[in-house]
């Protein structure tokens, strides 16, 4: 695989997030992730596509198929123009869930990825970009 390979997914309603998943575990395959590596990033993206839906009112999962640097991995953001999150800190606290997600939260899923950014602006939405290298 040279160069990369990109596309966006619409994630508004809980159907999506099953497309999320499956489209995650399609790219994490093609790319040769090994299955324990594959099974983290879709738990992953099954967690922020959900968090997407509920708490954003929906968006976007941008999907990025990466060959850098001699290695390859996918990289997916999930875009929404939601409430954002309110309170950073706390929401990265391990432990904390709002009640509603798969009880791994922000912090889980971080931990499921290499690479973990969080954006998000009160009244303007949440951006959350993870990447898992193989």
């Amino acid at each position: 695989m040279n160069g990369e390979r990109s596309g966006t997914l619409p994630v508004r309603i809980e159907q999506d997030v099953v497309l999320a998943r499956q489209l995650a575990r399609k790219l994490a395959g093609e790319c040769g992730m090994r299955l324990v590596d594959l099974t983290k990033l879709v738990t992953a993206v099954s967690e922020l596509a959900r968090n997407t839906v509920v708490y954003g009112g929906g968006g976007d999962m941008d999907w990025h198929v990466l060959d850098e640097y001699g290695r390859t991995g996918v990289r997916l953001v999930f875009r929404d123009e939601g409430p954002g999150i309110p309170d950073i800190k706390l929401a990265m606290t391990d432990g904390w869930t709002s009640g509603n997600g798969m009880g791994l939260g922000l912090t889980g899923a971080r931990r499921l990825v290499d690479d973990f950014e969080l954006d998000t602006t009160p009244g303007k939405g949440t951006k959350i970009s993870i990447t898992r290298w193989i």
